[in-house]
């Protein structure tokens, strides 16, 4: 018994000294962080080129007459609409069918003539609930015809990138107001794009075929990830990019990506898909370019890079966006980083961030390079092929309903509105910080991310409690809205829904 007692007081002494040694690390990294921390403030921001701005739609008055438009043949139906309908989607095709023949300046009038016949002809599918698959189809053909023909054009010039965005993002939106008010049986999850050919190898998941070099790019649920669609000169659809690797063995795809939590990691594709997400797409590099002309493999190459680097070493998440320094990475730059390598160089056109607003709520975060590569931007690289979309309805009305959150959030951004935490939090979640530091240095994530500092991770938190808050009152007026009028709030009147609950939240 007493041999016993002695053990256990030696291994009690032995506990408190290591607890006593955790404690004073975590003390001293809480230490560091208050010496070492201090907030950017605007002086500290490098200022956006004078030449770029973001882009604005400026049609509040024709997004109003199409939504008369629908509103009227809900309540009065739909009458002949179906043989207009059906002379319109006719129409469509020619039109498609005529710019694929031709080679056209991004500035050409057919592809203003293009973008009213996608706006005008959604109103009449969607109240009629008629030719939605085949709308559904020719904006799936669109995209291709666009994406094609952007192949020659200069992917620096404004007037390109407007062109690409007016067409892909607008037709988007038209498809997912479509999708929105549609039953759900009346469309498929999966949208078909192009089955490029690929020579790497290959892996079946869930009846889609993946090959290794190809791209995921998707949209998650948590309100930063809508921040990250949305935060740009070009607000997008997508927040997160990850890689696909296809062992030429097994046949078993792996799926690279970095978490902000983490760092770059390898998953299994059911590990991918666990976590949430309210759209993925899949995209391939182009089988005709030099590159990959002259070495088929190249994809798989560039993919077993970013695998083995992963997998050997552990590489930290890059919070600052620096997609030109690879010592660390963020998600987008996973993919760039391994196609650089191999002579591909991915995002033909960089991402703006010209907002004063979103500048400064982004560097709160710990970004300090606001031009980069955003997710949402991989869509219009002409060097990649739009393989497959996946949606489906109740993800669509979460999406629309974070991202006319983030708007009106982003809005008081440019009014000055700052992410201000409660002061008393800081010394907390310094020790917090401390604590997470340590389990780093044993490959263990922490509450705080590595790489994230206190203050950042305070602000995070601000910023999602406000975002759910609002998002929530703007669910309660989104129903009522559609007990109303018989059918889902448009976008544009989600976004006046947010407005208004954010002045009442305020008021409270």
């Amino acid at each position: 018994m007493q041999r016993h007692g002695v053990g256990v007081l030696k291994i009690f002494r032995k506990s408190l000294k290591y607890m006593t040694a955790g404690i004073a690390v975590t003390v001293v990294m809480y230490m560091m962080s208050l010496i070492c921390e201090r907030v950017a403030v605007a002086a500290d921001l490098p200022s956006p080129a004078a030449a770029k701005q973001a882009f604005v739609w400026n049609q509040d008055a024709y997004w109003k007459s199409l939504e008369k438009m629908y509103a009227d043949l809900i309540a009065d139906g739909c009458g002949e609409v179906v043989e207009d309908v059906s002379a319109r989607l006719n129409d469509l095709k020619s039109l498609l069918a005529r710019i694929s023949a031709k080679k056209l300046s991004p500035d050409a009038p057919e592809f203003d003539e293009l973008e009213k016949a996608m706006f005008e002809t959604a109103p009449l599918v969607s109240a009629c609930n008629t030719g939605v698959s085949e709308y559904l189809s020719l904006a799936s053909d669109m995209r291709t015809v666009v994406k094609r023909q952007s192949e020659k054009w200069d992917m620096q010039s404004d007037v390109t990138r407007i062109t690409l965005y007016r067409l892909l993002y607008g037709s988007r939106g038209a498809v997912e107001e479509i999708m929105t008010q549609a039953p759900a049986s009346a469309f498929s999850v999966l949208t078909p794009g192009t089955d490029e050919p690929s020579a790497a190898p290959e892996a079946i998941v869930r009846d889609v075929r993946l090959h290794s070099g190809d791209i995921l790019v998707s949209r998650g649920g948590a309100p930063t990830s809508a921040l990250i669609a949305r935060g740009s000169d070009y607000p997008g659809n997508f927040s997160h990019i990850a890689f696909v690797y296809v062992d030429p063995a097994s046949k078993e795809a792996k799926i690279v990506e970095a978490h902000i939590e983490i760092g770059v990691v390898v998953s299994t594709v059911e590990q991918y898909l666990r976590d949430k997400k309210l759209r993925v797409m899949l995209l391939r590099p182009r089988a005709d370019l030099p590159q990959i002309q002259k070495d088929p493999l190249l994809p798989h190459k560039a993919a077993e890079y970013a695998y083995k680097r992963a997998t050997e070493n552990h590489v930290p998440y890059d919070f600052a966006m620096d997609y030109q320094d690879h010592s660390r990475l963020f998600c987008s730059e996973v993919a760039s980083e391994a196609y650089e390598r191999f002579g591909v160089h991915l995002w033909a056109g960089i991402s703006h961030i010209s907002s004063p607003g979103l500048r400064m709520w982004l560097s709160a975060f710990g970004v300090e390079h606001f031009e980069t590569q955003e997710p949402s931007d991989l869509e219009y690289d002409p060097q990649l092929r739009v393989v497959a979309e996946w949606r489906d309805p109740a993800a669509l009305k979460q999406d629309r309903i974070d991202n006319a959150v983030t708007e009106v959030m982003l809005e008081g951004a440019e009014k000055g509105e700052d992410l201000a935490y409660p002061e008393i939090l800081y010394p907390l979640a310094g020790v917090v910080k401390g604590y997470s530091t340590v389990l780093n240095w044993f490959g263990k994530a922490g509450p705080i991310p590595e790489g994230m500092s206190v203050s950042a991770a305070l602000r995070s938190q601000e910023y999602m409690k406000r975002h759910t808050a609002l998002a929530e009152r703007l669910s309660i007026e989104a129903e009522q809205f559609r007990k109303d009028k018989g059918y889902e709030a448009p976008y544009w009147q989600l976004v006046l829904m947010a407005r208004a609950a954010k002045e009442k939240q305020g008021d409270n």
